[in-house]
């Protein structure tokens, strides 16, 4: 199974990259740990640097986690576009996207929850714009199916396509949550729970597509 992220960080610290090696030692703690309760003057010393040094790039703990979150979304998105590269029919590009986003939450559900959880948010709905801009990159991949036919039709209108995406979202978001927590199982049977729910989630948005309210936002929006 595929990791949602890769561990290994390269060290040294060479000068220059500091912003790089404290992120990525973010990354392989929380990967390590499954827990956001982490100083940064520990990320500085897996980092070998000051204890300081992490303020130079990041004012407090909640500004790394969303460059961490940003990162993470990145890294799906990867993942995504990778599960989907050999692949031509716009609905089975869907599929592929959907399975590699379940899986990305199952191998690391500390790094999901950061992600699509609360931890981040702040007033009115706000969220860290440089997660914001990962998380926006991310959600093109699926509206470029979806308009490319992966619903059985081409599909240009905005609210259409949202009202798709929050379906898609809530059935694999939801199924996500409930295998990390193990509340759905075996865990051999990941494949098959995954495959069956997302199909059969398919099958009803080509019948029909929910409509999304004028003014409402499916995923963080890029304005304040």
């Amino acid at each position: 199974m595929t990791e949602l992220i890769s561990t290994k960080v390269n060290r040294p610290y060479h000068h220059g990259d500091l912003y790089r090696a404290i992120v990525e030692a973010a990354l392989e703690v929380l990967s390590e740990s499954q827990s956001t309760e982490f100083s940064l003057r520990e990320l500085a010393r897996r980092a070998g640097v000051s204890h300081n040094a992490p303020y130079k790039h990041f004012a407090d703990k909640r500004d790394l986690l969303a460059a961490v979150s940003a990162v993470g979304f990145e890294l799906l998105a990867m993942r995504m576009a990778e599960a989907t590269k050999e692949l031509d029919g716009p609905r089975t590009r869907l599929a592929a996207m959907a399975r590699a986003y379940v899986r990305g939450g199952i191998n690391n559900p500390a790094l999901y929850r950061l992600m699509f959880g609360g931890y981040l948010g702040g007033e009115d709905n706000g969220r860290p714009i440089i997660e914001r801009t990962a998380a926006h990159n991310m959600k093109a991949l699926i509206v470029d199916a979806i308009t490319c036919g992966a619903l059985g039709r081409p599909i240009s209108n905005t609210r259409t396509i949202d009202g798709a995406i929050l379906v898609f979202w809530s059935q694999m978001h939801g199924l996500t949550l409930l295998l990390v927590d193990r509340l759905v199982g075996p865990s051999d049977k990941l494949e098959d729970l995954t495959e069956n729910v997302l199909q059969g989630m398919l099958d009803g948005l080509v019948n029909s597509i929910p409509a999304v309210p004028e003014g409402v936002w499916v995923g963080p929006p890029l304005a304040g």
